[in-house]
């Protein structure tokens, strides 16, 4: 051993401690190996997060941009004049190119709002109060054009294959704030147009699949967790059934290592546990203030239900959930922004949730959490600047449309993007959805290049192999 500095007896003295830290730490690993290691632990980002969660408000069936926050002088001017659109709706209704359609004005007056100046309409005139915290994508385009695959789309990146959702890709990445609670919570999701398909891992681990809270179409006060609390027995009884459950299951998974799917039941059983005594306190809204209550719109009947998603979703935000979605609609096959005869209906819809999503805004604003908070608010597409058959509502649009983002590292009070002078295709720094999913994980702290899972031989993604991160949203 010359030229070390000791003999080779002196090197297995000094070395006979670090055997038996060898050993040790083998011993531990068969330990650690008979429990699954909890799945949503929090993950290290990429690179420096601007958010830490996100909030997605969705408006299922697309609220028309042209009557909301794209304002568009010309379809004043050429009201009622038939012109050709040719996109994929009035091909496939027409069979034909060059088919006249009816332009039609917006049904309600646009004003400027905030220092910033942007434009909204008297649809949603308590959001657009905070028009200098909004960042609005007015040049989205995506794929589909029924609501089927179009929402598919939105949730998980493909219209038709079977893919994990984005709550899922997030809950896969970046786990969760709080051991205690799921990654990823969908409020009143919809059955329809992907059902649970739009909350669902497929591949990745079911662990990472999202919790639903109620069902689109039933009082969103009814949105809780089913059998999570237990009546029969006390805690006291609870704990020991539930260490008598885990050691059994601890011996199951001694003598069948690498079992994915019992080691994701086995995970279930700890984080139902967990949320047993935890979540309670989190969907309880009984403790909020009046002042609250009254901000979120939860003193009116018309705005009851989604304020009490909204301030649901505020609360799960502020307990550590990554990823939660509070969807807007009424469970039916046409969901609820889906005017395809009846615009002046879309007023209904926008009374129900104006109030709220402004409240949230203020809330999340005043509570300090809008700044590591992303709130995204939008839908599967966007609606037509003409009348469908020259009637009173207008078709799907997935060619141009808007969609805002507040809070969570973008620039507020800004405008990105633009459509044609009618609003009918994205015209000016077009931003697929795609583009949104990257920013979106961007912020996150997320390349979404590298966020892949090996299934079936190849490295999959939520942007598959497309996207590109709009930078110049980014504060």
């Amino acid at each position: 051993m010359d030229g070390i500095g000791f003999t080779r007896r002196q090197a297995l003295s000094m070395s006979a401690c670090g055997f038996g830290q060898l050993a040790l730490a083998g011993l531990l690993n068969d330990t650690a190996n008979a429990a699954p290691a909890n799945p949503m632990l929090a993950k290290q980002s990429h690179f420096p997060q601007k958010a830490k969660r996100v909030i997605f408000l969705f408006m299922q069936g697309g609220p028309s941009q042209v009557d909301s926050f794209d304002y568009k002088p010309l379809l004043y001017k050429k009201n009622g004049e038939e012109l050709a659109f040719d996109d994929a709706r009035v091909i496939a209704n027409t069979g034909k190119r060059g088919s006249a359609q009816k332009v039609m004005q917006p049904l309600w007056d646009f004003n400027q709002y905030g220092e910033c100046g942007h434009w909204a309409s008297d649809l949603f005139p308590e959001t657009a109060r905070h028009m200098d915290k909004l960042c609005m994508l007015h040049s989205m385009h995506t794929e589909g054009v029924a609501h089927g695959p179009a929402t598919l789309f939105l949730h998980c990146g493909a219209t038709n294959f079977v893919r994990p959702s984005m709550g899922s890709w997030i809950s896969y990445g970046l786990g969760s704030e709080n051991d205690n609670l799921p990654g990823f919570v969908s409020i009143c999701p919809s059955p329809g147009n992907g059902g649970a398909r739009n909350y669902g891992s497929a591949f990745l681990p079911p662990a990472f699949q999202g919790t639903t809270l109620g069902s689109a179409g039933r009082p969103s006060k009814n949105a809780k967790i089913r059998d999570l609390v237990n009546g029969r027995f006390d805690k006291k009884q609870q704990s020991e059934q539930f260490d008598l459950l885990r050691q059994i299951n601890s011996a199951q998974l001694s003598d069948r290592r690498g079992d994915a799917e019992l080691e994701s039941v086995v995970s279930s059983f700890e984080l139902a546990w967990r949320l047993q005594n935890n979540a309670p306190g989190v969907l309880d809204l009984s403790d909020e203030s009046e002042q609250t209550l009254k901000l979120y719109g939860i003193d009116e009947p018309k705005t009851t239900d989604f304020g009490q998603q909204c301030l649901m979703a505020r609360r799960l935000a502020e307990s550590g959930v990554r990823y939660i979605q509070s969807t807007y609609g009424d469970g039916s096959p046409n969901p609820a922004w889906d005017q395809h005869s009846n615009l002046p209906k879309h007023l209904d819809h926008a009374r129900a949730v104006d109030r709220p999503v402004a409240g949230l805004l203020e809330d999340l604003d005043r509570r300090g959490l809008l700044e590591d908070t992303l709130v995204w608010w939008g839908a599967e597409f966007g609606r037509t600047p003409y009348a469908q058959n020259n009637g009173t509502g207008r078709d799907h649009n997935p060619n141009g449309f808007t969609t805002w983002l507040a809070g969570g590292g973008v620039k507020p009070g800004f405008a990105y993007g633009a459509t044609d002078e009618f609003g009918h295709k994205a015209v000016e720094n077009k931003t697929h959805m795609h583009d949104l999913h990257a920013t979106i994980l961007h912020l996150l702290g997320m390349d979404h290049t590298r966020l892949t899972y090996r299934y079936s031989g190849r490295d999959f993604r939520l942007t598959d192999v497309h996207g590109e991160v709009v930078s110049e949203i980014i504060a």
